[in-house]
């Protein structure tokens, strides 16, 4: 619209100046050239007849060529004025009036998830909801913006979601669930709107700064997410498998067992096949644990199912296994050792990343551009010098969770340089910057609104498999006097369990390889298993069950 006003005030500029050149034109030369002096309110008339296309009067005709000439100047301009005119005139008018616009009542529904707010997130979420079927509503306040949303067949209602009637229109009493995603202010605004309208319906918000979530609670929210300290978390679990494992010290004391991560890559040997293909316990005798999918881990893999580029295999056997494993399929393999973590970027997003890798015990070396608690170099990313100070050369892993895009892909070029082995996980604040950061060297990228889009889409609909982002893997050893008697087989029987038996203690001997067909328990064995939290408690409850039938 300011647009329009521009371009109407620079058209009537024109038009006037070139009106009045012209008027002084036509009346110096009818004086000059053709000797009938023209007053200029004469000349003007002339001078709006040409424009008009109306006729010239009794002027016509001329006698000299300059006279000539410039009515012949006079016409083309008044062409030209007419056909803009129609640019900046009629074209956006009846364009606006063709326009449909957005419905500011909708027709009864039920069931549905009405939106407050279109942001980048709330369009990866809006595909989620599309996906699954699911009815929305989308509240827009600008009348332009909903016009525009409602053109690109978006289900959207014109309307302030502040104002309680605007949500009774949206049927909120019926609704799913309310998700606002505005100015961090107004969603508290919205919260107590809808709390008075409908006080027991589900309400999710998200909040730029991390710190107003606590108001958002406060006011009403049932549930206040910080998308920054999502995307944090969500990086953080891209930490390969020695961040993210709990292998208890006495579990394998004496024991010849070791752990391994085995990598999966777009052009790697794994890529596509299953692991029936691979066939990684009968060509080695490795176990697998299990694996991760896009940062979540899976005890539980099937066995026919193509591993896809980025999935990560835990592995356990024996250090000569898995140095076999590790001669033939280098270097997609890497050992359970200690891992040396920097973390550029001490802002939410990088805080939560750190949260998250403290839980685990990683050695992390936080980085950023200001002195503050947690952080242990004062530095740029994109200055080599600073990432010197971390460690960069030895580094396993680079965490890039800055909030600048441009920074992010820089950094990225510079780590590559100094480190071509470091594994970089980078955070980008667009998704138009993944493919960049790709391309600059990074090994995984998470773009906010992506995985924000999808971790609301899993709160709205408390899909259990999203928030299992942050289990651990645990080694324990446990006595096996509950089992006797029973085969492996038995106990262990695929790779569909959320536990895995790596090695049965046994007369002073680790037995990390028995026939499962042959080999039964005995009272005095000790078992070395690696799980989830929930598959140990059930291989507990199991031991407790095979005591009691004993």
């Amino acid at each position: 619209m300011k647009s329009l006003t521009r371009r109407t005030i620079y058209y009537l500029l024109v038009l006037v100046a070139a009106t009045a050149g012209l008027t002084a034109a036509y009346s110096l030369g009818m004086s000059l050239w053709e000797g009938r002096p023209r007053p200029w309110y004469q000349a003007l008339e002339v001078v709006v007849q040409t424009f008009t296309t109306t006729g010239y009067g009794e002027d016509a005709p001329w006698s000299s060529p300059q006279m000539n000439l410039l009515v012949i100047v006079i016409q083309l301009a008044g062409i030209g004025f007419i056909l803009s005119a129609v640019d900046v005139f009629f074209v956006p008018w009846l364009r606006e009036a063709l326009r449909p616009t957005a419905p500011t009542t909708l027709t009864s529904r039920s069931g549905h998830v009405i939106v407050c707010g279109y942001t980048p997130r709330v369009e990866i979420f809006i595909q989620e909801m599309e996906e699954r079927g699911q009815d929305y509503v989308l509240i827009e306040p600008d009348a332009d913006r909903a016009a525009s949303l409602y053109e690109q067949e978006y289900e959207v209602m014109e309307g302030d979601p502040t104002s309680t009637e605007v949500l009774e229109r949206a049927s909120v009493g019926a609704a799913e669930a309310l998700v606002v995603d505005v100015a961090d202010d107004e969603n508290a605004s919205i919260v107590l709107a809808a709390r008075e309208a409908c006080p027991e319906r589900r309400i999710i918000t998200l909040a730029e700064d991390a710190s107003a979530t606590r108001y958002h609670r406060a006011a009403g929210a049932d549930v206040a997410l910080s998308p920054r300290q999502l995307l944090g978390r969500s990086l953080a679990a891209q930490v390969p498998v020695a961040a993210a494992a709990n292998v208890e010290e006495q579990a394998t004391t004496g024991a010849e067992i070791d752990f391994a991560e085995l990598i999966v890559t777009q052009h790697g040997p794994s890529h596509d096949h299953s692991l029936r293909d691979l066939q990684l316990t009968e060509r080695f005798g490795v176990r697998v644990v299990g694996a991760w999918f896009d940062g979540r881990f899976e005890p539980a893999i099937e066995a026919e199912a193509p591993l896809g580029a980025g999935t990560r295999l835990f592995l356990a056997g024996t250090p000569e296994q898995l140095d076999v494993l590790r001669d033939e399929m280098a270097p997609y393999v890497r050992a359970f050792t200690p891992q040396s973590i920097i973390l550029a970027g001490h802002g939410d997003s990088g805080h939560a990343a750190w949260q998250s890798l403290q839980k685990v015990h990683a050695d992390v070396t936080v980085l950023d551009l200001e002195q503050g608690e947690g952080v242990d170099v004062v530095g740029d990313v994109r200055n080599p010098d600073a990432l010197r100070a971390c460690g960069i050369e030895e580094a396993s892993t680079l965490i890039i969770a800055v909030d600048d895009d441009t920074v992010a892909t820089f950094a990225t070029l510079i780590a590559r340089d100094l480190n071509p082995e470091v594994q970089i996980l980078v955070r980008a604040h667009d998704d138009t910057a993944v493919q960049n950061l790709y391309r600059a060297g990074a090994d995984f990228v998470q773009a906010l609104p992506t995985v924000c889009g999808r971790m609301l889409a899993a709160t709205v609909f408390e899909d259990e498999s999203h928030f299992a982002r942050d289990r651990q893997i645990n080694v324990v050893r446990l006595p096996a006097a509950g089992l006797a008697g029973r085969a492996l087989d038995e106990v262990d029987p695929d790779a569909q369990t959320n536990h895995t038996v790596l090695a049965v203690y046994r007369d002073g001997d680790f037995l990390t390889d028995p026939d499962a067909d042959r080999f039964t328990f005995e009272a005095n064995d000790e078992v070395i298993v690696a799980g989830t939290e929930d598959g140990i408690q059930q291989f507990r409850t199991r031991l407790g069950e095979g005591a009691e039938a004993s």
